[in-house]
């Protein structure tokens, strides 16, 4: 049986080995730690970490596609950043950094392979982003996502992500698969900036996208782009 000391410093050496993969040395470890908590593991998790990095992430990948794009349109980047910053996306990055191997879960959970899930390896990246965020500002999150997502962000098609939903179309119906079905489930805010939440689901695919905007056809689009994104995996 390990001692304490012998737990502690094989802990230390595998926090040390993410940080060398996100090229970012934490000040403060116990951050990472709690960033790598899940719920299951106990109350001190990642969820508020997570929230944090939600925006986080929107923000420094947005902030990369202005510099790469100048000459895109708003409409344009919100589609492209939906498609690097989507869940499926999310979670090919974690994987790519190993981040499952990481987490700390509950015995149960553990056993159940929820480390491998698309939704918890999303959710944990998220909050690593949150944790660079606590420890040393939101310049050295952008420099951790700008490592992380510069392949992403070379290959991304602009012209794919002009209009996904008839991208999405053109691809079941050449597949002779049933057409994509789009239903709007939340609307918030005032008329005059109304949010729309719609969802898009292939179920032909048993696939399922969310997506947000400032109208439902943009909603609907993001929705679409997301599906898009899942069949890529």
């Amino acid at each position: 049986m390990q001692s304490v000391e012998a737990r502690l410093a094989a802990t230390q050496n595998r926090l040390g080995t993410l940080e060398r993969r996100l090229g970012y040395v934490f000040r403060d470890r116990g951050l990472l730690r709690r960033a790598l908590t899940h719920k299951s593991a106990g109350a001190d998790n990642f969820e508020r970490f997570e929230f944090l990095g939600d925006a986080a992430l929107g923000f420094v990948v947005g902030r990369m596609l202005f510099d790469a794009l100048p000459d895109a349109s708003e409409h344009r980047l919100t589609l492209m950043r939906a498609s690097l910053v989507h869940g499926g996306s999310l979670a090919k990055v974690a994987k790519h950094l190993g981040l499952g191997a990481f987490l700390e879960l509950g015995a149960g959970e553990r056993k159940s392979g929820v480390a491998r899930r698309t939704s918890v390896l999303a959710d944990a990246l998220e909050a690593v982003f949150g944790a660079v965020v606590c420890d040393g500002g939101i310049e050295n999150a952008e420099a951790v996502a700008r490592r992380l997502f510069a392949d992403r962000l070379a290959v991304i098609d602009d012209d794919d992500h002009k209009d996904p939903k008839t991208r999405l179309q053109e691809i079941l119906q050449s597949r002779h698969l049933e057409t994509p079905v789009y239903e709007v489930v939340d609307r918030a805010g005032p008329d005059h900036e109304r949010l729309f939440t719609t969802v898009c689901r292939a179920d032909s695919l048993g696939l399922r996208g969310e997506g947000m905007g400032r109208s439902r056809r943009e909603s609907e689009k993001v929705a679409a782009a997301a599906v898009l994104d899942q069949m890529a995996d």
